[in-house]
């Protein structure tokens, strides 16, 4: 994991799972938890801290783009760690902060590193639609 924007999404990764498994609670107090283990410097969450805080704010818009996108599937059937990394996708879909074929790249390759290839080929096919959706592709 070289890349800074892949280390990125890493930390903004493991930031939002700690999120979301414990109950959603103010994004600070996670921040504040996990810097505990990676150290006082702010720096080592490599900006994922941003990241998150960015697909938070967005997270309906983000969550209605899935589920349009990812026909035959229910919203809560998605894996919490495929649900996690189509957001930071979808998020940086959004906000142009990378071309739409690195997001979709660098998603691919933390699905492969985290869920395995077996992973890959559902979310690439809803990062693939969303893209597409939001004139990206």
């Amino acid at each position: 994991m070289r890349r800074p924007e892949t280390k990125r999404r890493a930390r903004a990764l493991q930031v939002l799972y700690a999120w979301e498994t414990g109950g959603r609670p103010p994004l600070d107090q996670v921040v504040a938890r996990l810097s505990m283990l990676t150290g006082p410097d702010g720096a080592l969450l490599d900006g994922g801290d941003q990241l998150a805080h960015g697909v938070t704010r967005r997270l309906a818009e983000i969550d209605d783009l899935i589920t349009r996108a990812a026909e035959h599937w229910r919203f809560d059937r998605i894996g919490l760690l495929e649900r996690l990394l189509l957001r930071i996708g979808i998020h940086d879909l959004l906000v142009d902060t990378m071309p739409p074929r690195l997001a979709i790249d660098t998603t691919l390759w933390l699905t492969r590193l985290f869920l395995g290839e077996s992973a890959v080929s559902f979310v690439n096919g809803i990062l693939d639609r969303v893209a597409r959706e939001l004139g990206r592709l």
